[in-house]
């Protein structure tokens, strides 16, 4: 039997497509819905381009029918637009607020189809309908698996003698099921754990492990264990263009990124320059509007790139650190921009760092992503369980998404951090809380 779905705002704004995806079901888009959206469609930001994307989306539909009555889809299904109704939720409920017009529209279908379901991403409103007996899920779509996640190494027991011969050859077959290229390996030896080896899955044939490249210090930055050391193999590497490093606060993704980075565009001129772009989510309460020029304004949200680059700039720089950064500012081998800045543009033979990936939503991944150039190298970092976006969470970011799309691409190489290396105080935060 069919099932009748009533979309929130938040859904449309997350997926701007999401309403062509409910198969041979019938879609319901509640006109506060609308309304909402008419709000948004002239904001500059990624919001307003998604607001914009669902508008002329549904305006093409209304060419096969009137979306009152409801339009058919490829796929058996029916999207309609519809009015309020009359108001049916019990008392108490402020029929002002916006949200509480999208429920009482979901209530009223649900009275004539017992197969309706609210879809929204607001957890608080998938409360208030469980309270008066209306089904509500969160748009699954696009959602991860957390514990199937990949990581980016894997262990296995060998022989002793499997490890000497590897040692002495730098290569080997790859004794692992079901590789993945550009897999970290640490080899253990059977007969003495202590006996180990680290390799990586050879991207164009995952049935070889080869030995790591020697160990480098760019900027100054020397990896402090064997997970920083895999991190910096992928982020060195010219043939993997698309580097995601995640874990907790601490573990050092974008320090080594930038460090890499530095060496590849500064000292090396693999690449012309060295972008990093973040999303701009406030944590706690909004502090407003920020006077100055976008450099000024920027300055205040990226905080945390500054501190790192000023750090790695002290380590190869120790007298003019500060000019340094300054002088490649001016020369336009480092850029900072916001996720919003990077929209639209073209970025050929470019070395960029998207950090904070975790506040994105699959859809503005795929258009950053998409921003790369002949010769770009994308590295995208982040900590999903550190996520200030109110509508997504650990399994339905940007992040984590393109982790599980990406996996087995030779292009492509992922490296989970579990150790934090900012301070022993970093550390135990990170355990404990």
């Amino acid at each position: 039997m069919k099932k009748t779905y009533v979309l929130d705002t938040n859904v449309l704004i997350h997926d701007p497509l999401s309403f062509m995806k409910f198969e041979d079901n019938i879609v319901i888009i509640p006109i506060a819905v609308i309304e909402e959206l008419d709000n948004f469609k002239v904001h500059a930001d990624e919001k307003g381009k998604n607001v914009r994307i669902v508008s002329r989306k549904l305006d093409e539909l209304r060419q096969d029918g009137r979306l009152d009555k409801g339009v058919k889809t490829k796929d058996g299904g029916v999207i309609k637009v519809e009015l309020e109704s009359k108001l049916l939720l019990p008392e108490g409920f402020n029929t002002s607020n916006p949200d509480n017009r999208i429920l009482n529209t979901a209530y009223c279908n649900y009275k004539r189809n017992k197969n309706t379901v609210l879809v929204t991403k607001d957890i608080n409103l998938r409360l208030k309908a469980e309270a008066i007996g209306l089904k509500a899920e969160d748009y699954e779509t696009g959602k991860v698996n957390m514990d199937e996640l990949y990581s980016g190494v894997n262990h296995y027991d060998a022989d002793s003698s499997f490890i000497d011969k590897f040692y002495k050859d730098k290569k080997s077959a790859n004794p692992v099921p079901s590789p993945v290229p550009n897999e970290f390996v640490i080899l253990r030896a059977k007969e003495d754990p202590k006996k180990t080896a680290m390799a990586r899955t050879d991207a164009n044939d995952t049935a070889l492990i080869k030995a790591l490249a020697p160990e480098t210090t760019p900027w100054g930055v020397k990896p402090l264990n064997k997970e920083q050391k895999f991190a910096m193999e992928l982020l060195l590497d010219e043939n993997v263009k698309l580097v995601t490093l995640l874990g907790a606060a601490g573990t050092g993704k974008t320090l080594i990124s930038l460090a890499c980075g530095l060496q590849k565009a500064v000292d090396e001129g693999v690449y012309r320059r060295l972008i990093i772009c973040r999303s701009v989510i406030p944590v706690g309460k909004d502090i407003g509007y920020l006077p100055g020029t976008k450099e000024e304004k920027l300055a205040t949200w990226m905080g945390a790139i500054y501190d790192n680059l000023e750090f790695i700039m002290d380590k190869k720089h120790q007298e003019d650190a500060v000019s340094k950064f300054e002088y490649l500012l001016q020369q336009e081998k480092i850029e900072i921009a916001s996720v919003t800045h990077i929209r639209g543009r073209s970025l050929p033979k470019q070395y960029m760092i998207v950090d904070d990936a975790q506040n994105l939503t699959p859809h503005e991944m795929k258009t950053i992503l998409s921003r790369a150039g002949d010769g770009t190298k994308v590295v995208v970092t982040g900590d999903p369980y550190q996520i200030d976006n109110p509508y997504l969470d650990v399994a339905s970011n940007g992040l984590t998404y393109i982790i599980d799309r990406f996996k087995g691409q030779k292009l492509y190489g992922h490296l989970t951090f579990t150790k934090t290396e900012r301070s022993p105080l970093a550390a135990l935060v990170a355990e404990l809380l």
